[in-house]
C-alpha cells in the first residue's frame, strides 16, 4: 500500500513538470496578413514619414519673410578736450530703423501651391511603393500555399507507396514476387521520402520570407497561412482591367501631379522675376532735434537679372513631366496586358488537368497497381505509373501558384486587389 502512494506521488510531481503541448497559431487568411503588413512593415513606415516631412515643407513654403531691425549710435565724443565737463553721449546720435520685404505676385501662395503638390505626389509614390511591397507579400504568400500543397501531396503520395511496399513485402512472403523486384520498389522510395524532405524544408524558408515582410519574429512552427488555392474558369475582359488600372494606378496619380505642380512652378518661376520692394522705417535723435522718424523704399532694379534660366528650366520642365506620364500610361497598358495574357494562359492550362488528366493519372495509378499485384502488369509499368501520377499532380499544384502568382501581377498592375 506504501508503495502504491509512493508511486502515485511520483507520478503526480511528474505530470507537474511535465511540459505543456504547443499552441499553434491560428492560421492566417490574406486579408489577415495584409492588415499585420500595412501595421508593422518597417520599409512601409520608413516611407510614410516621408509625407509628414512634406507637410513640413509646406508650412515652411507659406511662411512670410521676416522684419530687419537695426539699431546703432553715432557721434560718441570719447575724446573731449574738456575736463571739467566729460559728457562723450551730449551730442551722440542714436538711430533705429525697421524694414520688412514684401513679396508681390502671390510668391508666397504659389510656394504653398507647390509645396502642397509635392506632398500629394510622395503621397502617391508611397502608394506606389506600397503597391510593389504587396506584390512580394502576396508571391510570399503564394508560395507558403504551395509549399503547403506539395508537401501534402508528398505525404499522400509517402503513405500510399508505404501501404503498397507493405501489400508487395506480403506478395514476398507468399513467393508471388522475386527480392529484386521488392528491391525495386523499396529503391523507388527514397525518392517520396526524398520529396517529403525537400518540401518540408521550402515550407519553412517560404515561411521565413512572409515573417521577413511581416517583420514578426513568431516560431516558424507555430506560424502558419491558409487561403483558396484553385482558380476560376474565367476572368473578365482586358479592357476592363485597363480602365480600372487608368483609374487607381498611383504611379500614374503621381505623374498626372507632377506636371500639375511643373504648372505650378513654372507661375512661381514667373512671379519671382518680378520686383519686390523693401519698406523701412527709421527713428533718431539727432541734437538740437529730440526726435525723428522717416520712411523709404528700396526696390531693387531687374534689369540683368529677371529669373530667365528658371522660367525657362521650369517651362522645359513642363514638357517632361507630360512626357513621363504618356510613358507611364503606356507602361500600364503594357502590364496590364501580359498579365492578363499570362492569366488567360494559365487557365487553359489548368482546365484539362483539372477535368482529365488528375483523373486518369489517378485512375492509371491504381489500374496498374492492382494489376501489377496480380500478375497483369510488369514491374516497369507499375513504377511508371507512380511516377506519372507524382507529376502529373505536382505540375497541377505548380501551375495554380503560377495562376495565383499571375492574379498577384495582375493585381499589382491594375493598382488595387481585383482578384483575389
Amino acid at each position: 500500500m506504501q508503495r502504491l502512494v509512493l508511486l502515485l506521488c511520483m507520478g503526480s510531481v511528474l505530470w507537474a513538470f511535465e511540459p505543456l503541448p504547443a499552441c499553434g497559431q491560428t492560421p492566417l487568411t490574406w486579408p489577415e496578413v495584409k492588415a499585420r503588413f500595412e501595421a508593422s512593415n518597417p520599409t512601409l513606415k520608413a516611407a510614410s514619414i516621408s509625407v509628414s516631412e512634406a507637410r513640413a515643407q509646406e508650412i515652411t513654403a507659406f511662411l512670410r519673410p521676416n522684419p530687419d531691425f537695426t539699431s546703432g549710435i553715432d557721434q560718441i565724443d570719447f575724446f573731449s578736450n574738456n575736463p571739467t565737463h566729460y559728457r562723450p553721449f551730449a551730442d551722440a546720435f542714436p538711430s533705429a530703423s525697421l524694414s520688412y520685404l514684401h513679396e508681390r505676385r502671390h510668391k508666397r501662395e504659389l510656394r504653398q501651391e507647390s509645396a502642397q503638390q509635392e506632398t500629394n505626389i510622395t503621397e502617391s509614390q508611397l502608394s506606389d511603393q506600397e503597391r510593389g511591397l504587396l506584390f512580394n507579400l502576396r508571391t510570399a504568400f503564394v508560395q507558403t500555399l504551395q509549399q503547403k500543397a506539395v508537401l501534402a501531396l508528398a505525404k499522400a503520395d509517402l503513405d500510399y507507396f508505404d501501404t503498397e511496399l507493405a501489400i508487395n513485402r506480403e506478395r514476398f512472403k507468399a513467393g508471388d514476387i522475386s527480392q529484386l523486384d521488392l528491391d525495386r520498389i523499396e529503391l523507388q522510395r527514397v525518392q517520396y521520402e526524398s520529396d517529403y524532405q525537400t518540401a518540408l524544408v521550402n515550407l519553412r524558408t517560404a515561411k521565413i520570407t512572409l515573417l521577413t515582410l511581416l517583420d514578426d519574429r513568431t516560431p516558424v512552427e507555430k506560424f502558419d497561412v491558409t487561403g483558396p488555392f484553385t482558380f476560376p474558369d474565367q476572368i473578365e475582359p482586358l479592357q476592363t482591367y485597363r480602365d480600372v488600372a487608368i483609374q487607381t494606378r498611383p504611379d500614374l496619380k503621381a505623374a498626372l501631379q507632377a506636371v500639375d505642380k511643373a504648372n505650378v512652378d513654372y507661375k512661381l518661376a514667373i512671379a519671382n522675376g518680378s520686383t519686390d520692394p523693401t519698406f523701412s522705417v527709421d527713428f533718431a535723435r539727432n541734437p538740437p532735434i529730440p526726435v525723428y522718424m522717416g520712411f523709404s523704399i528700396s526696390i531693387p532694379l531687374r534689369i540683368f537679372d529677371r529669373n530667365q534660366g528658371e522660367k525657362e528650366r521650369t517651362k522645359l520642365d513642363i514638357g517632361r513631366a507630360e512626357q513621363l506620364r504618356e510613358a507611364t500610361i503606356a507602361q500600364i497598358f503594357s502590364d496590364v496586358d501580359s498579365a492578363h495574357a499570362t492569366l488567360l494562359s494559365n487557365i487553359d492550362l489548368l482546365r484539362p488537368y483539372r477535368d482529365k488528366y488528375l483523373q486518369q493519372a489517378t485512375r492509371v495509378r491504381d489500374t496498374t497497381a492492382y494489376a501489377y499485384q496480380h500478375g497483369g502488369a510488369a514491374l516497369v509499368d507499375y513504377l511508371d505509373a507512380q511516377r506519372d501520377y507524382r507529376a502529373v499532380q505536382l505540375a497541377y499544384i505548380n501551375l495554380v501558384a503560377a495562376y495565383l502568382s499571375a492574379a498577384a501581377q495582375m493585381n499589382q498592375a491594375v493598382g488595387r486587389e481585383v482578384i483575389q
